[in-house]
C-alpha cells in the first residue's frame, strides 16, 4: 500500500512509518518543519516528505494515518476526506499493524521508553517500536524477519488497548493526560486494568498502589525487597547502576538511579518468562546504551558535562534530579544548573506545586517558554511560582564552543563553562541543548 502519515516527524508516528516499510509498504509523510527524524525517513527509508503540510501530498495514496496533534482543519486531512481515502488515527492504525504479531507491550506513567529499550536489548532478535531513540541501534525502530515485537504502549489516548499484547509490563500508574480522560480517574484506571487484562503474561511493579490492588495473575516485582545492593558506578567512564535481583545475581545497566534498577528488573523478569537464558540476559543488558534524551550525555569533559533529559513530568524530573546529584558527587562537580522547558500548558498548571518541589537542590534554574504541543496558551506566573530559586527566565539556550549559552531578548545573559548542566523537556529543548536549533 501507499501510506501517508500526517505528522510523520513525531517520534511515535515515525516509528510506525519505519516499521511498515519492512512490510514493503511505500510511505510518505508531512510535518510542519524539517527535522532529524524527517531527514532520516527521507534518506534511509525512501519516504517522500512534504514540509509543511499541503493537500497535494495525499494524492494517489491508499491510506492516511495521522498523529493525535492533527486537527480536522489540516489541509491534508480535509483533502483525504474529500477524496474518500481511508483515514486512521495512530491509535486506530495499531489494530491492523500489530494484530498478527507477538507483542511485548510496555506501559506505565514513567520509565516505559527505558524499559522497552532494555527489553529490546535483552531479546536481541526482536522487532522494536519504541517512543524514543535507542542508542544501541540508533533508532526508535528495529526490524527482524519474525513476529516478535517489543512495543512501547501509550496510555495518553488509550491506544495501548489496541496493541494486542501477548506480554504486558507496567512500570507504575499515575494519573496523567487527564484532559483525554475528561478528568475521570475511574476511567483512567480502568484503561490500565483493561490493558493488562488483554495480555496472557503480566509483569508489574507490585509496590505501585494501583497495580497491587488488581486481582490478576501476574509476575510481581517488589522493588524494595527484590532489588538489593544498588550502587552507582562508572564503567569506562559511563554511568551504570549495579544491583542484585532476587537470587539471580548481579546486573549492570547503563544509567544512574533506583528507577533504572527497577526498569531493568521488570525487563529481566519478562525476558526470563519469555524463555531467554539468564546469562544471555546478563550479558545482553550491557548492550543497552541508554536512550536519546534520557540522561543523555551530549558533552563530556573533565570540567563540564551537559546532559539532555526528556523528563517533562515532576515525578520523572525528581528521580532524575536524584541521579544527577549522585553523578555530580561521583564526578566531583561543584554546581548543578538546570534548564527547563515546560511541556504543555495543561500539564504545567495541573502539576505546578509538584514542579516547584522537584527541582530542589539545583544551583540555578533556567525556565524557557512553555512548549505548547498544539495547546492554546494559558497564563501561568512561572516567575512568581519559582521565586524561591536562583532563577533565570529566558527565551532560548544553545551550545557552542563547549559552553551552554542562555539567551534573553537576543542577548547572552549566562554562559555555563563548568559543572553539570542538564536540560529537561519534551519539546525542542533537545535541539537547543545540542546546539542544533
Amino acid at each position: 500500500m501507499k501510506i501517508h502519515f500526517i505528522g510523520i516527524g513525531g517520534i511515535g508516528l515515525s516509528a510506525l512509518a519505519k516499521f511498515l516499510t519492512n512490510d514493503e509498504h511505500k510511505i510518505s509523510g508531512s510535518d510542519i518543519k524539517q527535522t532529524e527524524i524527517t531527514n532520516d525517513l527521507a534518506t534511509n527509508f525512501g519516504a517522500k516528505i512534504t514540509i509543511p503540510h499541503h493537500q497535494d501530498a495525499v494524492e494517489g495514496v491508499d491510506r492516511v494515518i495521522y498523529s493525535a496533534a492533527v486537527r480536522p482543519t489540516n489541509p491534508e486531512y480535509q483533502k483525504a476526506k474529500e477524496l474518500g481515502i481511508e483515514l486512521l488515527s495512530r491509535k486506530e492504525a495499531l489494530v491492523s499493524i500489530l494484530e498478527d504479531k507477538e507483542v511485548y507491550a510496555v506501559g506505565g506513567a514513567h520509565g516505559k521508553s527505558t524499559t522497552s529499550a532494555m527489553l529490546a536489548s535483552i531479546i536481541p532478535k526482536s522487532n522494536a517500536l519504541i517512543g524514543a531513540i535507542s542508542k544501541e541501534f540508533g533508532s526508535n525502530v528495529r526490524n527482524f524477519d519474525n513476529n516478535k515485537v517489543v512495543f512501547e504502549a501509550d496510555e495518553s489516548d488509550e491506544s495501548f488497548l489496541n496493541s494486542n499484547p501477548y506480554l504486558a509490563i507496567v512500570t507504575n500508574v499515575e494519573p496523567e493526560h487527564m484532559e483525554y480522560y475528561e478528568y475521570d480517574e475511574e476511567r483512567f484506571y480502568n484503561a490500565y486494568k483493561n490493558f493488562l487484562s488483554l495480555a496472557k503474561v503480566r509483569v508489574i511493579n507490585a509496590e505501585d498502589e494501583f497495580l497491587a490492588s488488581l486481582e490478576m495473575k501476574s509476575i510481581k516485582l517488589y522493588p524494595s525487597k527484590d532489588i538489593q545492593n544498588i550502587e552507582f558506578i562508572l564503567l569506562e567512564g559511563e554511568p551504570h547502576t549495579r544491583f542484585e535481583l532476587l537470587d539471580l545475581g548481579v546486573f549492570d545497566v547503563f544509567g544512574f538511579g533506583n528507577h533504572i534498577a527497577l526498569d531493568a528488573a521488570l525487563a529481566i523478569l519478562a525476558a526470563l518468562e519469555l524463555g531467554e537464558e539468564l546469562e544471555d540476559i546478563r550479558s545482553n543488558m550491557l548492550h543497552y546504551k541508554g536512550i536519546k534524551k534520557r540522561f543523555d550525555i551530549v558533552q563530556n569533559q573533565d570540567s563540564m558535562v551537559v546532559i539532555d533529559d526528556y523528563g517533562h513530568h515532576p515525578t520523572e524530573i525528581k528521580v532524575t534530579m536524584e541521579s544527577l546529584e549522585a553523578y555530580k558527587a561521583l564526578r566531583g562537580f561543584k554546581a548543578l544548573n538546570v534548564i527547563w522547558q515546560p511541556h504543555k500548558y495543561t500539564r504545567t498548571i495541573d502539576n505546578l506545586p509538584a514542579f516547584v518541589e522537584c527541582f530542589e537542590g539545583v544551583d540555578e534554574l533556567v525556565i524557557l517558554p512553555i512548549w505548547s504541543a498544539g495547546e492554546l496558551p494559558i497564563e501561568i506566573d512561572l516567575k512568581g511560582a519559582f521565586s524561591r530559586y536562583k532563577l533565570l527566565i529566558a527565551d532560548t539556550v544553545t551550545k557552542e564552543d563547549c559552553m551552554v549559552k542562555v539567551i534573553k531578548d537576543g542577548s547572552v545573559i549566562r554562559a555555563y563553562k563548568e559543572g553539570l548542566v542538564t536540560s529537561f523537556g519534551a519539546g525542542d529543548i533537545t535541539y537547543q541543548i545540542r546546539g542544533e536549533a
